[in-house]
């Protein structure tokens, strides 16, 4: 883990049905648990199948956050979109939206969950904003 203060780097590296990450630094596999990030599956996916096709969510895609302060359902509420903010995935969990603000993070697709041959479910990478990801690497 680098020393308190120092930019997190983070390298994507290819696995399974997604990406794994690792640390730019060391090279040591960074556990989706890691206090520095969050890992979350997209809640809401299965009333946005359609748009979850779209490649904009494939992973190691970089996606949008967009806050949503007017949601009436639930103010704290982070949308999940494609970069161009097209179409959107689904949110952020209510659990998590609650304790981070969306203009300090950057978000990138990291897993899939496919069923017959579709998309039906993401997790998406939440990580400091001033943290560097590296392009997805085989």
């Amino acid at each position: 883990m680098p020393p308190a203060g120092e930019r997190l780097r983070l390298w994507l590296e290819r696995t399974g049905s997604g990406y794994r990450l690792r640390d730019a630094a060391t090279d040591e596999v960074i556990r989706w648990e890691d206090p520095r990030l969050h890992v979350v599956r997209v809640a809401g996916t299965s009333y946005r199948a359609d748009a979850l096709q779209d490649e904009g969510f494939a992973p190691g895609k970089r996606v949008a956050l967009v806050p949503e302060p007017a949601n009436e359902v639930d103010p704290c509420a982070i949308g999940i979109w494609d970069l161009d903010r097209r179409v959107q995935a689904g949110y952020v969990p209510a659990d998590v939206a609650r304790h981070v603000r969306a203009d300090a993070l950057q978000a990138v697709s990291l897993w899939e969950w496919r069923e017959d041959g579709r998309r039906v479910g993401l997790r998406v990478l939440l990580a400091p904003r001033d943290a560097w990801i590296g392009r997805p690497r085989a």
